[in-house]
């Protein structure tokens, strides 16, 4: 058995050896293998004579299951699963797409075109649309380019929100159709 550093201990709300609190147990090796139910006492003996720490991990559970195994070990494979996990996960993201109230033709299919293929690859859109200097009076026109954005992605995306003003900015998110929508 080793001394470990108290604080990475408590944040993991982990229970070591001394600090487990139950009356009974039940104790699993590192491999699985069922040991059975005993006394606190003598799982902390079985761990002490074999060298390993004896881990709560199973709390809820009525006897508590303890796992016995070297500490860091079990840190290390714990950390590493948790690794694997978040790789696993798709993170979406927010990409920005700025519009003026009197954007042009041209720059604005290239701007649905940019949108359109960050939208394919599962992120969402943010659109927002600035207004400089007089531009403030005229929200209506502002909202009319939002609306027709929305309209020209419409077929991939869906707004996720209302449209928002924010100072002198007029905002909208566009979030991607389900894949198993579009074949449906």
């Amino acid at each position: 058995m080793q001394r470990f550093r108290r604080d990475v201990i408590l944040k993991e709300n982990l229970k070591i050896n001394r600090e487990i609190r139950a009356d009974k147990v039940r104790v699993v090796r590192d491999n699985g293998d069922h040991v059975g139910v005993m006394p606190i006492r003598e799982a902390l003996e079985l761990a002490k004579k074999e060298g390993l720490d004896l881990i709560e991990v199973g709390s809820s559970a009525n006897p508590p299951v303890c796992k016995l195994t070297e500490y860091g070990r079990f840190r290390y494979h714990k950390t590493k699963k948790e690794k694997e996990s978040r790789k696993a996960q798709h993170q979406v993201k927010v990409k920005e797409i700025k519009l003026k109230p009197n954007i042009d033709v041209h720059d604005f299919q290239t701007k649905a075109k940019k949108a359109r293929s960050i939208l394919e690859k599962g992120h969402k859109v943010r659109l927002t649309c600035i207004f400089r200097g007089r531009e403030i009076l005229h929200i209506d026109l502002g909202e009319k380019v939002l609306q027709q954005f929305a309209e020209e992605l419409k077929d991939i995306a869906n707004p996720e929100a209302a449209l928002k003003r924010m100072g002198r900015t007029l905002v909208t998110v566009l979030a991607p159709i389900a894949a198993a929508k579009k074949k449906a």
